[in-house]
């Protein structure tokens, strides 16, 4: 069965530090947690009492209690509604959890739901696990691969202001740091 730590370890070296970029519509990230996205999340009050200090934002990757909360957030909001323990390919899961942090899991879970032929809800349920742990791995990864970038495409010709990400994001969808 996959395991979160080693597709969080992944997913958060794509995912980077504090970053506040005028052209992404998720606004004030940190670690890809988007504030615009998840006002909610309790990393932000420590991000906002960190801000105050002289040494931000190098300061907030020495904060233990910030870092686990990333950690936690990912594994709630992301890895556990995918139910990335019952998938038994570690290389699957990492992809659908990556892809699903940076497009949303529903859009994840929708095309890995089209690569395998399964009910497409955007919703890995028992029925998608199954027809995931059964389809051939390394067909699904190319298969993904490929849906991922046209994805991308069409985001960039929707809002041409995010080519400026495409290249990363091309890397990414191909399992490289950018």
């Amino acid at each position: 069965m996959a395991d979160f730590t080693k597709a969080f370890q992944l997913m958060i070296a794509h995912e980077g530090g504090y970053v506040n970029d005028p052209d992404d519509p998720g606004g004030e990230t940190y670690k890809g947690v988007a504030r615009k996205i998840h006002s909610k999340w309790t990393g932000w009050t420590t991000v906002d009492m960190l801000k105050r200090q002289s040494d931000f934002p190098a300061n907030l990757e020495k904060d233990a209690e910030l870092q686990e909360a990333v950690s936690d957030f990912y594994r709630v909001t992301f890895w556990d509604p995918m139910k990335g323990d019952q998938i038994t390919q570690q290389e699957v899961a990492n992809s659908i959890f990556d892809f699903g942090v940076n497009a949303g899991l529903s859009t994840s879970s929708s095309l890995a739901q089209m690569v395998i032929g399964a009910k497409v809800d955007g919703v890995i349920g028992p029925q998608s696990i199954l027809s995931l742990n059964a389809f051939n791995a390394e067909h699904f990864l190319a298969s993904f691969t490929v849906a991922k970038i046209a994805r991308y495409v069409n985001i960039v010709k929707k809002r041409p202001t995010s080519r400026k990400y495409f290249y990363g994001w091309v890397l990414r969808a191909l399992g490289e740091n950018a």
